[in-house]
């Protein structure tokens, strides 16, 4: 974490052991592909603005709203995995 994107590279960088200091980091922004479209993207928006405002309100989302986030990031994780073999799979030689 950081308060720029530097910052929070430079803070997951010093996470890392000497041996994985060559570690590639690819940093993209978060529009909606093909991978994860504009709806999971869009709603996945809106229940992060809502677990937030519940947070800071010291309530809970709903168990319905709470499943539906957590099987958002989970679609959204395996999204990052599919890009991540869509994009090895491109700068292979």
């Amino acid at each position: 974490m950081g308060r720029t994107a530097g910052e929070a590279l430079d803070a997951l960088a010093s996470q890392l052991d000497y041996d994985e200091s060559g570690t590639l980091i690819i940093v993209r922004d978060l529009r909606a592909d093909r991978f994860f479209d504009p709806s999971q993207r869009e709603r996945l928006k809106a229940l992060m603005a809502r677990w937030r405002l519940a947070r800071d309100g010291g309530t809970p989302l709903s168990a319905e709203e709470r499943c539906e986030l957590e099987e958002l990031i989970d679609a959204e994780v395996a999204a990052a995995t599919e890009r991540t073999i869509a994009l090895r799979r491109d700068l292979a030689p």
